[in-house]
């Protein structure tokens, strides 16, 4: 009886230790550092493209963003390509949004003040967009400001979501930035 009881007890403890992990899980999506976007304005009839770009060194950090603001045509359609990259490790995060497209989505606000108008122009696998290729359509003479932001995991069925509006997509910001743009 002995034996047996030892034998229980010998094959419980196994059965526990070997389900225990002393390693730590590696996260599925590690958040990257995103030091640059950049956002080319191509016109659609020809002509020469327009850059806006931000780079950030440190991320979050308390160094301060480098913008490359521009001023776009009036009345003038663009299309727009977006490139997100670290620059400090050599890595082209857009590939990753490409791969992960169903959790990625960028949303764009302007000011009231902005007569610049968009329209998605790529989607994910469910039909939904991402935001990486966009119409853009800048109206009569004006300035304001275009913030991009672009959305880990955002609910892309919210109220709102599929036209560009983040206030009801929830999800994690991995960039934001906000230009300063003239229509002219």
């Amino acid at each position: 009886m002995k034996t047996q009881t030892r034998s229980m007890l010998l094959l419980v403890a196994v059965l526990l230790f070997s389900q225990c992990d002393t390693e730590d899980p590696e996260p599925e999506n590690e958040e990257e550092l995103i030091t640059t976007l950049e956002m080319t304005f191509s016109p659609v009839g020809g002509g020469d493209d327009v850059v806006f770009s931000v780079y950030d060194e440190d991320g979050d950090g308390p160094i301060e963003p480098v913008y490359t603001n521009g001023k776009l045509a009036a009345n003038t359609d663009y299309n727009v390509s977006i490139e997100v990259r670290n620059d400090e490790e050599g890595e082209d995060i857009t590939l990753e949004i490409i791969e992960e497209d169903e959790e990625h989505q960028f949303f764009f606000e302007t000011s009231v003040s902005l007569l610049l108008d968009f329209a998605y122009d790529d989607a994910d696998d469910n039909g939904d967009p991402i935001g990486l290729s966009t119409i853009f359509t800048a109206g009569d003479p004006s300035d304001g400001t275009l913030t991009v932001t672009l959305r880990h995991e955002p609910d892309k069925s919210a109220e709102g979501a599929i036209t560009g509006d983040p206030s009801n997509a929830g999800g994690e910001t991995d960039i934001q930035a906000t230009f300063d743009v003239v229509i002219e």
